[in-house]
Order: C-alpha cells, then structure tokens, then sequence
C-alpha cells in the first residue's frame, strides 16, 4: 500500500502494467483508491449506479461512450466524469495510460456480472 507521504512516479508504476483494463491501486485518498491503468481497444458496457467514475488521462487519447448522450474524447491532461448510473463503455483506438478515482471497492465492469475483464483490487 502507498502511504499518504510517499511521493508517486506515474510513468514508473505505468510501466508495470502490461495488461490492458486491468487498473491498479497506486494510492488512496480517504476513501477513494487512485487507480491507474492502461486501455487499449474496447471495454465492455457497464454502469455504476452508487458513484461517480473518474477518468484522467496521461497518455493516449480515451473515449468514453455513453448511451444516453454524446460521447466524451479525452486527450492527455484532460479528465471527465462519469455520472452515476450513466452506462458508458471506455474504447481506446490506441494504447493509452489513464488514472481513475474511485470509491475503494468499486468493480471495474459495474454493477452487473463479473466478466474476463473484470479486475480484482491490486497495489502497484
């Protein structure tokens, strides 16, 4: 686990991940993990119906589709957020590296049923 006073590099504990959609906990902030991940292709649909998700992206550009409105393109330094309940499927077209904010026990895939991609909590 990452102590609230230890200092962080991205780009190192970044280069750890080999696998995409398979965030990471690199840290906790009160009762949030801050989760890093790389993504590449597409990620199933799914919904969060209790929390907000929180996408910024370091590298790459992340496209978060969502059925019920336009989609979101982030691009490095850029973040947004999902609204709870909103069903959204991120897509990468290329490889990129992106940090998440999310309540501690927050399911990857949503509320619905654990799949391939589903990932379990791991410290980086």
């Amino acid at each position: 686990m990452a102590a609230p006073d230890k200092v962080v590099n991205l780009a190192a504990k970044l280069a750890l991940i080999e696998d995409h959609w398979s965030p990471r906990i690199a840290g906790q902030l009160n009762d949030l993990h801050v989760k890093i991940a790389k993504g590449q292709g597409d990620f199933p649909w799914h919904t969060h119906a209790d929390t907000d998700e929180f996408f910024l992206v370091i590298r790459g550009a992340l496209t978060v589709r969502m059925r019920d409105r336009a989609d979101a393109v982030i691009g490095p330094g850029e973040f947004f957020v999902v609204p709870r309940g909103v069903e959204h499927a991120p897509l990468a077209a290329e490889e990129c590296e992106f940090l998440m904010l999310e309540p501690v026990g927050t399911v990857n895939t949503g509320d619905g049923e654990r799949g391939a991609l589903t990932a379990e909590d791991e410290w980086i």
